[in-house]
């Protein structure tokens, strides 16, 4: 069996996961950014960082070009705790899957976000002290500090070798 993990990360988060799963799997072919060369494999991990509630523009256009495979799909996103906010992503991403390909239940975390970001929010809670919303963005920052964390990791793990034991069953 040929195994790819490709992914895009914009801040190291989605590679993290990626690494973690490398770590875990035998038998890979490819790893990397998105690549002719990551089709050629059976099963392809593909990792992608939540860009306005799905994946980047980079990863779309390499699920368009895949057919007939078996395909895992694995995120990281800012926003996190949510299983329901998560499902919804992952299911915005396999839409873009060609329906010829066998997609696998995905894996999602949470990603640490870049400083300007709580920033930003600082400057809208500045302007209206006491929006609940402004709140809870930086509150939400804040725990995303520290993921992916181990615990993210070993469950992304777990995971690869759930989606290895369902393909070859």
């Amino acid at each position: 069996m040929k195994i790819s993990v490709v992914y895009s990360s914009k801040s190291g988060n989605t590679l993290s996961v990626a690494e973690k799963i490398k770590e875990e799997v035998e038998y890979i072919e490819y790893f990397g950014e998105p690549s002719n060369d990551a089709a050629d494999s059976d099963l392809i991990f593909v990792g992608f960082w939540t860009d306005k509630g799905k994946c980047s523009k980079e990863i779309e256009e390499f699920l368009h070009t895949l057919h007939g495979k078996a395909i895992a799909l694995f995120g990281t996103a800012g926003f996190g705790g949510d299983k329901s906010y998560f499902d919804k992503i992952l299911s915005a991403v396999k839409a873009e899957i060609p329906s010829d390909n066998r997609v696998y239940e995905g894996f999602m975390c949470q990603g640490r976000m870049p400083s300007a970001v709580r920033a930003r929010y600082e400057k809208m809670l500045e302007k209206d002290p006491n929006n609940i919303q402004f709140i809870t963005l930086i509150n939400n920052f804040d725990s995303a500090l520290s993921h992916p964390d181990n615990n993210d990791f070993e469950n992304a793990k777990k995971w690869a070798n759930d989606v290895i034991s369902f393909y070859n069953n």
